[in-house]
């Protein structure tokens, strides 16, 4: 258990992914992932915190579920991250239709 309970609950907060070739502000260490595994794994961390979700909703509705706030916070977090997902994919539509667009030659 920590000071602030964070880690009582079972959250972890969500860590950005660094980019390919990009410096890590830590150190000089590079971190070899393509765009397409930084996408899989953002889809694979939101499918999982929806899957929390759920779980923590069944558990509350059988009454299971000792504190409700646990719920509460995973049903929050679950839509905040499809959210950011949401708009991440539409920027990225925008985006590739601009491209689209844009005249040859």
């Amino acid at each position: 258990m920590s000071v602030n309970g964070i880690e009582a609950i079972g959250f972890t907060p969500y860590v950005a992914p660094q980019l390919s070739g990009v410096e890590s502000v830590r150190g000089s260490s590079k971190v070899d992932s393509s765009f397409g595994d930084l996408v899989v794994d953002g889809l694979d961390r939101l499918e999982a915190v929806q899957d929390r979700s759920d779980k923590l909703a069944v558990q509350a509705a059988t009454g299971d579920l000792n504190d409700i706030h646990d719920y509460t916070i995973a049903a929050t977090e679950a839509s905040v991250t499809t959210q950011l997902t949401v708009a991440v994919r539409n920027r990225a539509l925008e985006a590739f239709n601009e491209i689209m667009r844009m005249p040859i030659g």
